[in-house]
């Protein structure tokens, strides 16, 4: 299973990265993307010269850090019963992550060790002046990711997703957003870290319990990554990543293509179990007619036989259009 398309492309760091890759609506492969790092370069020579680099740039920062039993094998997941986690938090310095980082390196079972999605301008400042990439008008939300061996189970995440190794390897397994209902995803309102999860242990999948998962492997794209390599992931792949060394650090990139006045369509989903699921089918069929002439077939034309004026929230949403939407929602939210 390998990544579906690979690019070959190494700009100075003053060049914008091309729409090619940031409106891909597919997996890309971008090999050497960030090769020429500082940070990139440290780690190649150890994870101690890499633990150094950061430790250049630290300011008495504290991060979430997850910590878990050996026992786990760095899954970031459940208990048994799905009624808690197999790992606990707590806010620490950032540097007391680096010294249990490097005091378990030479361990063959260590403690699970991970601190996911924290700014590096809040953690690591001005270390982006010397490791970072140009994404023109765009400004994404740039964060760090730094364990030991972790795997992070199938999620998918609503932004673009640029996600470049700089130290360590990480593995990548992608699947579609139509491979859902294989993947057993687990409960809504209650996960690991914000994310609904795929149930199934991607390393050792129970195909007796999980059977569907095999359709979803036969759909999966896979891919290692270096340091240095980067992994373009668009909005709403589902996606499990794997730590496989002693000293991982992941530098990623999230943004959205839609304006950010729009709320995130979770909310309507959220919404529609409280409204439509549960309705008699011949209801729910004639909902899902409503939802796709005004939602997802719209074009426009909809509401061409109304005149512009008395168009309401039929009209084109701009920001204003959505505060008064919002607000109208919100109204009725609380009858």
């Amino acid at each position: 299973m390998g990544c579906e398309r690979s690019l070959q492309w190494r700009g100075d760091g003053s060049q914008p990265l091309p729409d090619e890759i940031l409106t891909s609506t597919t997996p890309l492969l971008l090999r050497g993307l960030v090769a020429d790092w500082p940070l990139v370069r440290a780690a190649r020579q150890s994870p101690l010269a890499a633990d150094a680099y950061l430790r250049r740039f630290h300011r008495d920062a504290s991060v979430l850090a997850t910590s878990a039993a050996p026992e786990t094998g760095g899954r970031i997941f459940y208990n048994e019963d799905l009624s808690d986690f197999n790992f606990s938090t707590q806010m620490v310095r950032f540097d007391q992550v680096l010294d249990a980082l490097r005091a378990h390196l030479d361990q063959p079972r260590p403690p699970t060790l991970y601190v996911g999605s924290t700014t590096v301008d809040t953690c690591l400042p001005g270390m982006r002046a010397e490791n970072d990439l140009n994404f023109g008008e765009r400004d994404p939300l740039t964060s760090i990711w730094i364990g030991n061996r972790t795997c992070v189970p199938a999620h998918y995440d609503l932004p673009d997703n640029l996600a470049c190794v700089a130290a360590g390897r990480r593995r990548f397994t992608l699947f579609p957003p139509e491979q859902l209902r294989n993947l057993y995803i687990g409960p809504l309102d209650f996960t690991p870290a914000g994310q609904s999860v795929s149930l199934v242990d991607p390393r050792r999948p129970d195909l007796a319990r999980f059977p569907r998962y095999a359709e979803a492997l036969a759909h999966a794209q896979s891919a290692v990554l270096e340091p240095g390599d980067a992994l373009f992931i668009p909005s709403m792949w589902w996606h499990q990543v794997e730590g496989l060394e002693p000293f991982n650090i992941l530098i990623n990139y999230w943004w959205r293509q839609s304006p950010a006045f729009m709320d995130t369509p979770f909310n309507t989903l959220l919404q529609a179990l409280l409204t439509m699921r549960d309705l008699p089918p011949a209801q729910r069929a004639a909902w899902q007619e409503i939802f796709r002439h005004y939602v997802f077939d719209s074009d426009g034309g909809e509401a061409a036989h109304i005149p512009p004026p008395a168009r309401g929230m039929l009209a084109p949403l701009d920001a204003a259009g959505a505060r008064a939407l919002r607000a109208q929602v919100l109204n009725r939210l609380n009858r």
